[in-house]
């Protein structure tokens, strides 16, 4: 290989003790190192990797790695510091699809997961050049070999030779694969975050003895917070600082710190990095800012070469409250409270808000981290310590973007399984749409990808961070409602109307109470009170009326949730803090969950502290205790539905023929761009997406032959014109339809010619489609999210749909549903069941169901085209015909650009 290639396709990964390894092709120069590798061995490793113990294989070795690029040849090493400690290859034999694999990794460097990450980047290497199998023959006695191929996650066959074994290993990327991978992953990632969140020293770099500077406040909180390690300070004109003692550098400090806080300015930052990194520091916050690209460069570059991870720039800092560790490294203006709520935000404000709205609620804080500019650690690492630190039991996320959303999707839906996940739906405000090039492109919103990114793993997506508090009190006090039917219970009529209206709003039901709950209810509230669903008490109702009605109204099965509407009036017999004794006088957890309102409140929401140590959360206004419970309630839904499967496809998939038919495309058009109608069909057919037929006609003769042979039994055809970047036909009037007979063909061929002269390539002729339902899908190739699938209402009233905005379209009942692939059995349901035309899919007004088996066949089929072809842009099918008996695309777009395939799920740093 080339020495330019040297740091080109490089990319930086955690090993399994949670340090940083880089991973790069091999180059020319890597020769003496990668000859050293092997001469460093000893002579029983060098036997089980060449099955010789021949010093003289070592020289042979680096050369083949070293040697020009060839086809069907690929190497890879891993180095720490400049130094090489592995190397990975694979070569092609006599079979393509076949190449056989070795490993070699430095003495002393094993059991660390080293050869083990490069395999995995090898599989992802071969993937893309059609290999689907590695090869590799070892001896029988090479247990750590033997081991690493079959702990990968990959099928792996073994045939015994005497001595040798040979090991076939077949790299599909299957669930079991992915799941293998996330979890070495998962494990690196904790024991890199280790340095970072239970440090045993720490540095703060930058602390002056001007007061109010952001170092010397840092300082001021890691000591007066009760850090239980040792702590100094990095200056060189004093020699302590607050009681600290400081030293003049980082190399000057008695003991290498773990941690190092960097409040210097942002041209000093990358050589304080390089001198942190030097001396052995493993972990960086970064509170500067105003960095401009050049020093954010070299700031993480620091960072990689000498595998610190790092937390900023531009950042509040981080928090632990553990006792044993008492970590607050912030200057934020009071500490944050002890408890449960694990804290990843990108905005410092945001964080003080969370830090204070946590401890003023008493659920306080397990471990808090301001991501700032999110350079290295982000809310993936965050969800992944939660998930193992045994603390923390809810975690709330405010991030404005997603460093890796699909590996975030599958670490989230993993976590959401163990405990809340909340986050702010940032930027839902922008109703701006891309610039869009079809119709899917259009409906597509960076918007409606994140809520589809939110659904699917099962967070917990609010719209303030006030509502973000709201649910979390209510998550961490009560338990799960069943499903969305609440009971009201006040004592004003006023106040309940204004809950049932704010329940209504957000997707609660209000059920009527039977008559034996009536009657029982009413037996212990006073004259004059009135039992529906709101019940209103009266503001005659006593402490324990209130208390024993609570009691029997939350033993109801026939609802899941209840919400108490309390308001003071001057006629009142129990005064207001009688009313929330008999809330409180209960349990704190009841069988179903309980949200209170007070109108009188002063604060947006309370945690009331209940006679069992329990709490019951209070609000200062109805709707937010409704939303609270709204999104109670779909977290339980959530939970209650098994872990969604891709389904498998049949018949199955040409997925080779498939890269085919792009490859040749895009190497025809290396600039990519729409599929002539020809070319489209060829990449659907691959697929098994069923399409009307039709015929290609470039001439008028060509046109009404196609058209005699097309036609139905109503003898009726369609002509629709045809010219590189047509896409919306309607628009143009590029669409003739009910073609009855050769002489209005050739009319019809005849205008496209007279009114598209210079433009017009050719026309499709179709058969006239039978009556149906219209809809459409579509797939938008999102740069950060990945295909994002969407389904909805079609044909021509889509084009208007198009042109609306955003907050119109619910109302025409145009928004389609939206889903990010692979999609799962769970997701195709839902984007069939939840749209606005669902009842259309499934029978009203006497019509039949359509195919409905058709119709999920069909979104699997463009998930799994999506998913296979990153080369794809868009995919634009509208419409889509649906009728009792099939399925069928009536026109297909399909958008390509060269883009080199890369795997979302490999392990890598940013």
């Amino acid at each position: 290989m080339t020495d330019d290639r040297r740091g080109r396709g490089a990319v930086h990964a955690l090993l399994s003790d949670g340090t940083t390894v880089c991973i790069r092709p091999v180059a020319h120069s890597d020769h003496e190192q990668l000859q050293g590798l092997y001469e460093e061995m000893s002579a029983d490793n060098l036997r089980l990797r060449f099955f010789t113990a021949s010093r003289r294989s070592a020289e042979a070795a680096a050369d083949r790695a070293c040697a020009a690029p060839r086809p069907g040849y690929a190497a890879l090493l891993a180095e720490t510091l400049g130094q090489v400690i592995g190397l990975a290859e694979y070569e092609r034999g006599g079979n393509p699809q076949e190449a056989e694999i070795s490993i070699a990794v430095a003495d002393g460097r094993h059991h660390r997961g080293v050869g083990t990450l490069l395999v995995e980047h090898l599989v992802a290497a071969a993937r893309t050049e059609g290999i689907t199998a590695f090869t590799a023959d070892a001896l029988a006695e090479n247990h750590e070999v033997l081991r690493l191929f079959t702990d990968l996650g990959l099928r792996t066959a073994r045939r015994f030779e005497g001595p040798e074994v040979r090991c076939t290993i077949a790299l599909d990327e299957d669930e079991t694969y992915l799941s293998a991978v996330e979890l070495r992953g998962r494990a690196a990632d904790v024991a890199s975050l280790e340095p970072l969140l239970r440090p045993r020293t720490i540095a703060v770099i930058g602390a002056g003895r001007r007061p109010g500077s952001v170092g010397r406040a840092i300082l001021h909180q890691l000591h007066t917070g009760g850090f239980t390690g040792r702590l100094f300070a990095v200056n060189p004109n004093v020699d302590a600082l607050l009681g600290i003692p400081a030293h003049p550098s980082v190399a000057a400090l008695p003991k290498i710190p773990d941690l190092a806080v960097l409040a210097v300015p942002a041209d000093a930052l990358a050589a304080t990095a390089e001198e942190c990194g030097k001396a052995g520091v493993r972990a960086l916050v970064v509170v500067s800012a105003g960095l401009d690209g050049g020093q954010a460069e070299d700031l993480l570059a620091a960072c990689r070469a000498y595998g610190m991870r790092l937390v900023g720039p531009n950042c509040l800092g981080i928090s632990h409250t553990d006792p044993g560790i008492s970590l607050d490294a912030t200057f934020a203006a009071g500490h944050p409270r002890p408890g449960t709520a694990g804290v990843a935000v990108q905005s410092g404000g945001v964080g003080i808000a969370l830090l204070d709205g946590l401890s003023r609620l008493g659920i306080g804080v397990s471990s808090f981290a301001s991501l700032g500019d999110k350079y290295d650690v982000s809310g993936n690492d965050m969800l992944q310590w939660w998930e193992s630190d045994g603390r923390t039991d809810l975690a709330l996320l405010h991030l404005e973007s997603f460093g890796n959303p699909r590996a975030f999707s599958r670490t989230a839906r993993r976590v959401t399984r163990r405990m809340p996940v909340l986050t702010v739906d940032a930027g839902r405000t922008d109703a701006g749409r891309r610039a869009a090039a079809s119709h899917t492109a259009a409906a597509a919103t960076r918007t409606m990808t994140r809520q589809a990114l939110f659904t699917q793993a099962g967070i917990t997506a609010t719209r303030s961070v006030g509502e973000l508090l709201e649910t979390a009190a209510l998550l961490h006090s009560q338990p799960l409602p069943a499903g969305n039917r609440v009971a009201i219970v006040t004592n004003a009529g006023g106040a309940g109307v204004l809950a049932a209206d704010a329940c209504a709003e957000a997707g609660l039901s209000l059920p009527s109470l039977p008559a034996g709950v009536i009657d029982d209810l009413l037996a212990v509230l006073p004259d004059g009170a009135t039992v529906g669903n709101p019940v209103d008490a009266t503001a005659a109702v006593t402490e324990e009326q209130l208390r024993n009605c609570l009691d029997r109204i939350t033993r109801f099965p026939g609802i899941d949730a209840v919400l108490l509407a309390l308001v003071p009036t001057a006629v009142a017999v129990a005064t207001g803090d009688d009313l929330v004794r008999a809330l409180t006088g209960g349990p704190g957890r009841r069988e179903r969950p309980m949200a209170a309102v007070r109108l009188e409140q002063a604060l947006p929401v309370e945690l009331l502290s209940a006679a069992d140590g329990g709490a019951i959360p209070s609000y200062a206004e109805p709707a937010a205790a409704a939303r609270a419970l709204a999104h109670a309630a779909r977290r339980a839904a959530w939970l209650g539905r098994p872990a969604g499967t891709v389904p498998g496809l049949d018949p199955a998939i040409d997925t080779d023929r498939a890269h085919a038919v792009v490859e040749t495309y895009l190497t025809a058009s290396p600039d990519g761009g729409w599929l002539d109608p020809r070319t489209c069909a060829e990449l659907l057919a691959c697929y098994g997406i069923p399409q009307l037929p039709w015929a290609w006609a470039e001439t008028e003769n060509d046109a009404v032959i196609a058209a005699e042979r097309l036609r139905g039994a109503d003898g009726r055809t369609v002509m629709k014109a045809q010219w590189p970047g047509l896409l919306h036909k309607t628009e143009q009037h590029a669409l003739h339809l009910d073609l009855e007979g050769d002489a209005q063909v050739r009319a019809a061929f005849r205008d496209f010619e007279t009114r598209f002269a210079g433009l017009l390539t050719g026309v499709v002729v179709q058969p006239l489609a039978p009556r149906g339902t219209e809809l459409f899908a579509g797939v938008v190739q999102d740069e950060v999210f990945g295909p994002l699938i969407l389904f909805g209402h079609g044909g021509t009233a889509t084009e208007v749909l198009a042109d609306l905005p955003q907050s119109r379209l619910r109302s025409t009942g145009g928004t389609p549903m939206a889903r990010l692939a692979p999609l799962t059995d769970h997701d195709v349901h839902d984007l069939i069941t939840d749209p606005r035309c669902a009842p259309l899919l499934f029978g009203t007004h006497g019509s039949g169901p359509v195919d409905l088996e058709g119709l999920e066949q069909l979104l699997l089929r463009l998930s799994r085209m999506a998913s296979d072809l990153p080369q794809l842009a868009e995919a634009d099918f509208n419409p889509v015909l649906a009728t009792s008996a099939q399925v069928t695309v009536l026109d297909a777009r399909v958008r390509l650009l060269p883009r080199r395939p890369q795997d979302p799920y490999l392990r890598r740093l940013r």
